[in-house]
């Protein structure tokens, strides 16, 4: 396994591979299995993945509390607003839509957590939907997310209690950034300074769920790590460099994470769980989970 971004793009770029080809072929050594495994493997997530974007665009599903649903669908299917057409629209109903379905308690891909698994599903099809990419694409998509994703857990982390929001939808936003710029023709640098274009951009994002629900805001904080995710991708693909290394904006990701308040690190504590509306809101809703 990768400890380091650089490390693989190093080696990704010493061997003129893709950071997807070098991500497989350690994983299969790691883990004694073949890259043909490994990549079927990555087809049925996808299909998971692709799945949720479905159900959840539906626009019948609600959460256990009420707190959100329906959502998605009105991205839709709702009034033109400015981005009406465009694929960041595209990407922001599937991030919303993924989410919705993991607060009904369906079926989703943890990537990296269930807090943040909006993200990565909602930038990639979204983008493959409007480039017509192919799902051997998409599937090299996801393992060059799955290598980022590894690194930010080795030098961070990718728990909401132990490192806020910055470390879910953060890391995933990171993740989809990376797979992305990769998936559109990105190089092995390029890939690493999306991942530090998008993640400096989360640093410091508390975890605040109200009444301690994966609900609010937690579903709308993913459409908003996919936008930053996209502003990532845009930058990179256009020749823009953050002069931060990836790794070392992951390290201090981390660090922040340990220095956080408790009060901000999933608890329910602080943030928008801790104002009136959060609080009142909380406190009616799990009466009514009580008594259902």
């Amino acid at each position: 396994m990768y400890t380091s971004l650089a490390e693989a793009i190093a080696d990704a770029e010493a061997q003129r591979k893709s950071l997807a080809q070098v991500a497989l072929e350690i994983e299969s050594r790691d883990q004694g299995r073949s890259v043909e495994d490994i990549r079927a493997a990555l087809h049925r997530a996808l299909e998971v993945m692709r799945h949720a974007i479905e159900q959840g665009l539906t626009g019948d599903l609600r959460s256990t509390s009420g707190l959100v649903g329906g959502d998605a669908a009105k991205l839709r299917h709702g009034a033109a607003g400015p981005l009406a057409g465009t694929v960041f629209r595209e990407v922001l109903m599937r991030a919303l839509a993924v989410q919705e379905v993991n607060a009904a308690m369906g079926v989703i891909v943890a990537a990296p957590t269930a807090g943040g698994a909006g993200v990565l599903p909602g930038v990639l099809l979204g983008l493959a939907t409007k480039h017509r990419l192919t799902d051997d694409q998409l599937v090299d998509a996801l393992a060059t997310a799955g290598l980022i994703g590894a690194v930010v857990a080795h030098r961070a982390s990718l728990s909401g209690a132990e490192g806020g929001c910055q470390a879910e939808t953060g890391a995933a936003a990171g993740m989809a950034a990376g797979a992305a710029t990769q998936m559109l023709g990105g190089s092995p640098k390029q890939v690493g300074f999306a991942v530090a274009l998008a993640q400096q951009g989360t640093l410091g994002l508390v975890c605040d769920p109200l009444g301690g629900l994966v609900e609010l805001p937690c579903v709308f904080r993913n459409a908003t790590g996919a936008a930053i995710a996209m502003a990532a991708i845009e930058m990179a693909l256009a020749g823009i460099e953050f002069a931060i290394p990836a790794d070392e904006v992951i390290d201090t990701m981390g660090e922040i994470g340990r220095e956080m308040d408790v009060r901000y690190r999933e608890t329910a504590g602080g943030g928008l769980a801790a104002t009136p509306t959060g609080r009142r809101l909380a406190k009616e809703r799990l009466t009514q989970i009580k008594r259902a």
